[in-house]
C-alpha cells in the first residue's frame, strides 16, 4: 500500500488505521490533528479509520507560543 504522509511517499505491507500510522511514526494522537484526503478526522475515530492505497495524510502538530 502506497500513501502520502505530509507530502512524502510511504509504503506499508499491510493495511493500517490512522491510529496505527501515528503509533508507527511515534506520534501521540493527542498532540496532532489528522487530515485524510482533505477531510479532518475526529480524534475519537482514528483507531477505526482504515487508510487505503493512494490516501493522502496530513499530520498537523499543535505548537504553543505567545
Amino acid at each position: 500500500m502506497r500513501i502520502m504522509v505530509n507530502g512524502q511517499p510511504k509504503e506499508y505491507d499491510k493495511p493500517l488505521t490512522v491510529g496505527g500510522l501515528l503509533q508507527a511514526l511515534g506520534i501521540d494522537p493527542r498532540t496532532v490533528v489528522v487530515e485524510r484526503n482533505l477531510e479532518i478526522l475526529d480524534r475519537s475515530s482514528m483507531d477505526g479509520e482504515t487508510i487505503r492505497d493512494g490516501d493522502s495524510i496530513e499530520i498537523i502538530r499543535f505548537v504553543g507560543g505567545g
